[in-house]
C-alpha cells in the first residue's frame, strides 16, 4: 500500500528548506509555490549555474512531480563579459572535459547565451558538453543542439537499458518497462518519487545512440 501523498504545504516547506541548505544559493532571494505537487520557482539568481542548482535541488525532495523554474539568471556587473570571451572559455571547458571528442561541438554565444551543436555517438557526451559550459563565468543559459547518432539495433538498446536498470540500486526495475524504437526510447511503469524517475531515464540516455527517451513513467510517492 502507497504512502499517503504529502500535501502541497509540506511540499513547499521541505523544498524551501533544501534550498536553503545549499550553500551555494541564495535561497532568500527564490519564491517558491506547489501546485499538486509541482513545484514553481520565482525570482532570481546570479547565475546560470545556480539556476540549474536550484532545479536539481527541488527534484531531491519527496512528493515533488514537476518543476517549472522560471528564475531569472541576473549576471552581477562583475561578471558580465562579452561573447567573444564566453565562448573562448566554453571552448577550454570542452576540451577539458571532452578531451577525446571535443572536435566535435562547435560554439555560439549571442548575450550571453552558450548555443551547442554537432553529432556525437553517446548521449552522455551532450549531456558532458552542457555540463562543461554550464559554469562558465558570465553564461546566461545553454541551449544544446547536440545531436546523437545511434550505432545500436533497438534490441540491444533496450537490453543495455534494462541492465543498466537492474544494477542500479536506486531503481525498482521490476516495475518499469522499457521499449525501443530506433533510436527512441519509451519508459513507461510507476516509482515512488521524482529522483527514482530522474534514475531510470539518466539510465536510458546512457545508452549507446539513444537519440530520444519518452519518459511516460508515474510518480506514486
Amino acid at each position: 500500500m502507497n504512502a499517503e501523498r504529502k500535501l502541497d504545504p509540506v511540499i513547499r516547506k521541505d523544498v524551501e528548506d533544501e534550498l536553503c541548505w545549499d550553500p551555494d544559493l541564495n535561497a532568500g532571494n527564490i519564491s517558491v509555490s506547489v501546485h499538486d505537487g509541482v513545484v514553481s520557482l520565482a525570482g532570481y539568481v546570479t547565475s546560470y549555474a545556480q539556476k540549474y542548482e536550484a532545479e536539481r535541488d527541488v527534484k531531491r525532495v519527496v512528493g515533488v512531480v514537476g518543476v517549472a523554474n522560471d528564475l531569472e539568471v541576473r549576471i552581477a556587473a562583475i561578471d558580465q563579459r562579452p561573447d567573444p570571451e564566453i565562448a573562448h572559455d566554453a571552448v577550454m571547458a570542452l576540451r577539458t572535459q571532452l578531451p577525446l571528442s571535443a572536435d566535435n561541438f562547435k560554439v555560439m554565444t549571442s548575450d550571453g547565451w552558450i548555443t551547442l551543436e554537432g553529432k556525437v555517438e553517446w548521449n552522455y557526451q551532450k549531456e558532458r558538453a552542457e555540463s562543461a559550459v554550464r559554469s562558465v563565468r558570465g553564461a546566461k543559459g545553454v541551449i544544446n543542439m547536440v545531436e546523437v547518432h545511434p550505432k545500436l539495433n533497438p534490441e540491444a538498446i533496450k537490453k543495455k537499458i534494462e541492465e543498466a536498470l537492474r544494477r542500479s540500486a536506486e531503481v525498482d526495475a521490476g516495475k518499469i518497462e522499457v521499449e525501443a524504437h530506433d533510436s527512441s526510447v519509451i519508459l513507461k511503469g510507476v516509482v515512488h518519487s521524482w529522483h527514482e524517475r530522474t534514475e531510470a531515464e539518466r539510465a536510458a540516455w546512457a545508452a549507446p545512440g539513444v537519440r530520444k527517451v519518452e519518459d511516460r513513467i508515474t510518480i506514486r510517492p
